[in-house]
């Protein structure tokens, strides 16, 4: 007789990552033939701008690490473990990745205090920014506890965590890699699913039309003209 924890890991890890991104890619474009101005951040900022900078300055830029050093990983999983294979290195990853994991939820918490505490900002805070914000939170507070309570993640996310994303992008899921992982890793991922099944109904959208141009473009000048004060 099959365990039933072994239908909910088949759930877990083999059908809700297909069903987050069947939804993903759907409802994203879906949203932009039908609601093509709702792409947008939603941003506050023109009703209070010190707090939001404190806020989501640190959070993106803690963000944008731990992302681009999961896509590292996940893209050149030999190149982590040789890097990894000299203590003095593998320190430095490891340390890295948490200052920034660090920064990402310091910079989020600012965030949602902002939007608890800022009456303006409150008033344009729907329920669905109030579970977006949460699942983010729960996100990078439990990847933190991850590299805390189960080290040198970068290793292990190569070596096991990996074979299993490229088992479900070649089509073929192998869910035996991450079956035996423990429960902070697997409430991790299943977390990152559940951000990617909701991302098509959130102002996270805005990332798929980020002004990349902005980042290279020449500088602009502004000049504003009006008629001479009388005297």
């Amino acid at each position: 007789m099959n365990n039933p924890g072994q239908y909910l890991d088949q759930l877990l890890f083999n059908a809700l990552p297909y069903m987050a991104v069947f939804t993903f890619f759907l409802m994203t474009t879906r949203r932009y033939r039908a609601r093509t101005f709702t792409y947008s951040s939603l941003s506050s900022q023109f009703l209070e701008n010190q707090q939001h900078f404190w806020g989501l300055v640190p959070f993106h830029y803690g963000v944008l690490v731990v992302l681009g050093g999961h896509f590292v990983a996940f893209l050149v999983p030999r190149g982590i473990l040789l890097w990894n294979s000299h203590p003095l290195r593998l320190y430095i990853l490891e340390g890295t990745a948490l200052v920034f994991g660090i920064l990402t939820v310091v910079g989020l918490g600012s965030a949602i205090v902002r939007r608890m505490t800022v009456s303006k900002v409150k008033m344009v805070t729907s329920p669905l920014d109030w579970l977006l914000f949460a699942l983010l939170m729960l996100e990078v507070i439990v990847g933190v506890a991850v590299a805390l309570f189960h080290p040198w993640g970068s290793s292990w996310f190569a070596a096991t965590a990996v074979p299993y994303f490229w088992s479900l992008l070649t089509l073929n899921p192998d869910i035996s890699y991450v079956t035996p992982m423990p429960w902070l890793v697997k409430l991790h991922i299943i977390n990152a699913y559940l951000l990617i099944l909701l991302f098509p109904f959130t102002r996270l959208v805005h990332i798929l039309v980020v002004p990349n141009p902005y980042l290279w473009r020449k500088p602009q000048v502004v000049r504003w003209y009006r008629k001479p004060a009388r005297t």
